[in-house]
């Protein structure tokens, strides 16, 4: 029987949604809960045995009152530290480092309950489960070594989910160094790739020394198998995680949008409104002009009259002042209404394009995990295929076993984790390093020619395939024979 692995994985975000949040608190409406149920693996008569971890290791129920985005401005307001993101339009910063820990399924459910039996049929009633203290004590041990490694300060959730086929914890990180700042990079990139890397496989190893006591252990690195070891909840999160962030902005700029053509409707009515009684106006003015004009030659053509004429030419006078400074008035606040009316006109413009981008993005986004998904499954049916091939190879009559001693089927059984590794390091350019993994791991080690390398016509399925039999050919032994089996 294999040993039960440690699982340690992380990924970085410029911040957390409400809609995360109310994922890992379980913070559902009905139709957002039935929504759950339908699409994952959710048991809710389990879900009362999730439980976090707080200050001083402190086991507690979930607190729901409060959401992940809250604690986090709670505990940056706490500490006087401005989050970088604060303010931009759009969020450029890492301030969140997201963590799973857990572990091989069977040994993380006998941590959560013991003997007791667990039905992982969908639907089924496993309320007459109680949760077993290993499982809490596993969790106090990662929450004091993220505690001692990065700061017990920084840890924004400590969330244990037992209500989900694999039991596991979701960790919010804060990555803010000593002195008060955020530095993811300083913290876990590192200056390049390579010292990420190592840092990366430096971090699971340290995981590891904990996760041994518990009877989990460190896996083969995934620069050899490739491998990333995820259950279906995990996946499905992982989904919904990658676009969630996207799908918050697209709703927030759906909304900015909304409201925007509101101001523009008003703003478009207040012009119309503005325009009207800037006509009615300037009409009034002109026919108080006639009036006066009218008046004025009556003056001169009657004397007898004039008295009464200048007083009303002096009424008219004092009309057509006060209707040129409404008139002054209401041009002026049209023009500023027009000009209002062209830059929301311009804004809404703005975020509707934006907002197309954002679709396409979410579309995106969504793609890249299906294609992560169909890889995990093509690796899964490879090993599958490769550990049959190597139980029916015994029993193939020796005819048989000669046709195929030179064939790429062979190589593959014999020394396919190595082969994939050394195809991985062509795809990626690394000729020098391929040549020397395959010499160091019992191959030939003649690496590609002079000539070697992408043709621009190919696609990255065909440079892959060019990659995968350059590393077969490169993993045999020196002698032109593969390696011993």
């Amino acid at each position: 029987m294999n040993a039960a692995k440690q699982v340690i994985d992380f990924r970085t975000s410029k911040g957390f949604t409400k809609a995360q949040s109310d994922e890992h608190l379980r913070v559902r409406s009905e139709k957002s809960q039935n929504h759950a149920l339908a699409t994952g693996n959710y048991d809710l008569t389990r879900e009362h045995l999730n439980f976090e971890i707080t200050k001083g290791g402190k086991i507690q129920p979930i607190d729901k009152t409060r959401s992940i985005p809250q604690r986090i401005a709670a505990n940056l307001a706490a500490r006087g530290i401005k989050d970088p993101n604060e303010g931009l339009e759009e969020p450029r910063f890492r301030t969140v480092v997201n963590f799973i820990l857990g572990g091989s399924r069977e040994r993380m459910l006998e941590l959560a309950f013991g003997d007791q039996k667990v039905n992982l049929a969908k639907g089924a009633d496993n309320s007459h489960l109680k949760r077993n203290r290993d499982i809490e004590q596993w969790a106090k041990d990662m929450y004091y070594f993220v505690s001692d490694r990065y700061g017990e300060e920084n840890i924004a959730a400590f969330v244990v989910h037992l209500d989900e086929m694999n039991p596991h914890v979701h960790l919010t990180l804060l990555p803010i160094d000593q002195n008060g700042r955020f530095a993811y990079k300083k913290i876990f990139a590192g200056k390049d790739k390579f010292e990420f890397k190592a840092r990366t496989l430096a971090m699971h190893d340290a995981f590891a020394k904990v996760n041994e006591k518990w009877g989990l252990y460190r896996g083969t690195s995934i620069t050899e198998t490739g491998a990333r070891h995820r259950s279906t909840e995990e996946y499905r999160r992982l989904l919904d995680e990658e676009c969630v962030t996207l799908e918050d902005k697209i709703e927030n700029h759906r909304k900015v949008l909304s409201g925007l053509q509101q101001e523009i409707s008003l703003a478009e009515r207040r012009v119309k409104g503005l325009t009207s009684m800037v006509v009615n106006l300037e009409n009034e003015r002109k026919t108080v002009e006639r009036e006066l004009d009218s008046l004025a030659s009556a003056v001169l053509d009657n004397a007898d009259g004039k008295l009464s004429n200048e007083e009303k030419i002096t009424a008219l006078h004092a009309k057509l002042e006060d209707i040129n400074a409404k008139l002054a008035d209401k041009k002026q606040k049209l023009s500023e209404a027009e000009e209002k009316l062209s830059k929301l006109k311009e804004e809404a413009d703005t975020v509707k394009e934006r907002t197309d981008e954002l679709r396409s993005e979410a579309t995106q986004a969504a793609t890249t995990v299906q294609q992560k998904v169909r890889e995990e499954v093509t690796k899964a049916l490879y090993e599958n295929v490769v550990s049959d091939f190597r139980l029916r190879l015994p029993q193939m009559p020796d005819a048989v076993q000669l046709q195929l001693d030179d064939s790429v089927l062979m190589d593959v059984a014999d020394h396919g984790n190595h082969i994939v590794a050394c195809a991985m390091m062509l795809f990626a350019g690394y000729v020098d390093q391929a040549t020397e993994f395959a010499k160091g791991h019992g191959g030939g080690g003649g690496g590609p020619s002079s000539g070697w390398g992408r043709d621009p016509k190919d696609d990255d399925r065909e440079w892959a395939r060019r990659c995968a039999m350059m590393a077969t050919k490169m993993m045999r032994s020196g002698s032109g024979r593969k390696l011993k089996r």
